[in-house]
């Protein structure tokens, strides 16, 4: 648009919630004459609300940078994400310099569906609608029983969490809420770091079993600044690593149970984001003639790995 993009992580408070928490506010966006907020309205990676991740978060968590963000991810210990969010945000639409909302929703394909438009006083309940609108939208796993899930790569590019935790039925922060119940997905093997997270894996300790490749990646700096930021220690252990794809797979099918090898249910995806095609074992074979809202668009055909033992990119 030919205007200049001005970033930094110094904030200024504009007031605090009547929990006594602080409010910050980016120092370029508090200059401005007003400020118009633009994010993607989803459900959120560790809760479950009228309003989840989208403008009011971006309002209370983005704006306030590093400080505000800490901030935040302390006092919900306390009050709860919901309590937070909403607290936090309506303190930031009273300043008066919010101009307007826009609330994109995705489908299942990561596209736009639809665009939403707020004024300031319009914008909580518009976010709501919208959030509703994307869980109807959004994809999931064709399965709700899993013995392994086989995941390709994670990263800050796909999900906050490296991977969605909606998806693979996984939160991992006992101190604030239960674990989903549905999926129920048994273990979780993680091949890769995207290229685009920079070494940031946050959301890795979610994971059951991960490969050396994904573990020389990381970049122990920035998923250490963003465990500590999000109070997410859990979220940062290094899983059982092993040398390659091979080896990662024998051992994730050992620590399942019991299962003769022709009931095993596995499904490979490419990450949480693409769900439409992914791979799935010969154990869903039979609940898979049952289901008239998938497609088998390939043949059978035997796991195949390279001389180093790694499958090939999905």
């Amino acid at each position: 648009m030919g205007v200049p993009i001005r970033s930094s992580l110094k904030v200024v408070q504009i007031g605090e919630t009547e929990d006594r928490i602080p409010v910050f506010l980016d120092r370029f966006a508090s200059e401005a004459d007003h400020i118009v907020f633009i994010n993607r309205i989803k459900t959120h990676t560790d809760f479950e609300f009228e309003i989840e991740s989208g403008l009011m978060k971006l309002m209370a968590i983005g704006l306030g940078k590093q400080e505000g963000a800490a901030a935040c991810h302390q006092a919900i210990l306390t009050y709860g994400y919901p309590r937070v969010i909403l607290t936090v945000a309506r303190k930031v639409l009273q300043s008066g310099r919010v101009l307007f909302g826009v609330g994109p929703v995705e489908n299942a394909d990561f596209q736009t569906a639809r665009i939403g438009v707020f004024g300031p006083g319009e914008l909580e309940e518009g976010e709501k609608d919208l959030l509703k609108e994307s869980k109807e939208l959004a994809g999931r796993l064709p399965f709700e029983k899993v013995d392994l899930l086989i995941i390709d790569e994670m990263g800050k590019d796909i999900c906050g969490t490296g991977f969605d935790t909606k998806v693979v039925g996984r939160i991992h922060q006992p101190l604030l809420v239960r674990e989903p119940e549905i999926p129920k997905v048994k273990r979780i093997l993680v091949r890769d770091l995207t290229k685009n997270t920079e070494g940031n894996a946050d959301g890795v300790g979610m994971a059951d079993f991960v490969t050396k490749r994904l573990v020389d990646k990381i970049d122990i700096h920035a998923l250490y600044v963003n465990a500590i930021t999000g109070l997410e220690p859990e979220r940062a252990k290094i899983p059982l690593t092993l040398g390659n794809d091979r080896e990662a797979i024998d051992v994730a099918i050992r620590s399942v149970g019991l299962i003769p090898s022709v009931k095993l249910r596995i499904i490979r995806i490419k990450n949480t984001l693409h769900l439409r095609e992914v791979d799935i074992s010969e154990g869903y074979k039979e609940e898979l003639s049952k289901r008239s809202d998938l497609e088998t668009i390939a043949e059978e055909r035997p796991i195949v790995f390279d001389e180093e033992g790694n499958l090939e990119a999905f």
